[in-house]
Parts: structure tokens; C-alpha cells; sequence
């Protein structure tokens, strides 16, 4: 009974061994082109550029979903932009230096 059951671990061991060794890998896309002595040359595969979305400059929000500061001008952050609103005519713009000092992003 023993002689039978380490036989039967000893084959269950070798096939998983043997099973193992025999991996496939993946083929890579190889082109070899005729090129001195080293015989070919490795030709990498093109990667595609992620097209980034374009920021829109101005945007409609409502104010209440939009955050206050502490000097009452509000803002809204959308995708990692921030927007302040323009009190005179109601939108949010996208942030620039010269909004900094213009009276029509300072709340009235």
C-alpha cells in the first residue's frame, strides 16, 4: 500500500516538473532586416499617444454646487481645473493671472 502511494506522489511530482519547464512565451513582432554582421536588428512596436480631452475656457455651473473662499468669491474645480466666476456676466472662466486684479471676479 505505501509502495503504491509514493509512486503515485514520486509520477505526480515529475509530471508537475516536467509540466512547468515546457512554458510558451509570447512571440514578439521581430523584423529582421538585413543589417552588418549582427545578423538583424529588433524593430520596436509604435505606442499610440492617449489624446488629452480639451479644457473647455468657459463653463455654466450653478452656484450652489459651486465652493465659496473665505473672501466670498466662488469657484468650481472640474477634472483638476479650477473655475472662478465672473460676476458680471454670470459664467465661470478657467484661471489666469490677469483675473487676479480684474474688479469682475470680486464679488460685489
Amino acid at each position: 500500500m505505501l509502495k503504491k502511494y509514493l509512486t503515485a506522489v514520486v509520477i505526480g511530482l515529475c509530471a508537475a516538473m516536467i509540466s512547468c519547464n515546457k512554458k510558451q512565451q509570447p512571440q514578439t513582432a521581430i523584423a529582421e532586416l538585413p543589417n552588418s554582421a549582427s545578423g538583424g536588428v529588433v524593430k520596436k512596436m509604435p505606442v499610440r499617444k492617449i489624446s488629452k480631452l480639451a479644457v473647455p475656457k468657459v463653463i455654466i455651473v450653478n452656484d450652489i454646487t459651486a465652493s465659496k473662499t473665505i473672501d466670498g468669491k466662488l469657484y468650481y474645480d472640474l477634472e483638476g481645473h479650477r473655475y472662478w466666476r465672473n460676476y458680471n456676466d454670470g459664467k465661470y472662466y478657467l484661471y489666469n493671472q490677469s483675473m487676479y486684479n480684474d474688479k469682475a471676479f470680486k464679488p460685489h
